[in-house]
């Protein structure tokens, strides 16, 4: 699978595409059906001052595109939250997949 990843307001991180990596090759051996990933690390200001740190994933596959989003204090913490997120919704499209076949 083709993984992409975009840097905003970020320094690259090696250590952050290892780990994006490693949980995208664990939902492709899931979900085979998967064509490529882009990945967006970000850093947002809030109203209160504090940067946020902000990933999102969106998923090429087969159908529409599978998006998801995680603003947390850390980007392990936010990468997590994105990856739980896109497995629940590639979950319940394998579902509806399967139900077609």
């Amino acid at each position: 699978m083709d993984t992409n990843f975009n840097y905003v307001h970020v320094k690259a991180s090696p250590r952050l595409e290892e780990l994006v990596k490693e949980k995208m090759d664990k939902l492709k051996t899931r979900f085979d059906f998967l064509v490529a990933a882009e990945v967006y690390f970000k850093t947002e200001k809030s109203s209160t001052n504090e940067e946020g740190r902000l990933c999102e994933i969106k998923l090429s596959l087969p159908g529409p595109q599978i998006f998801a989003g995680a603003n947390e204090e850390n980007f392990d913490a936010a990468i997590s939250k994105c990856v739980n997120d896109l497995k629940t919704q590639l979950q319940k499209r394998k579902e509806k997949m399967s139900t077609h076949m």
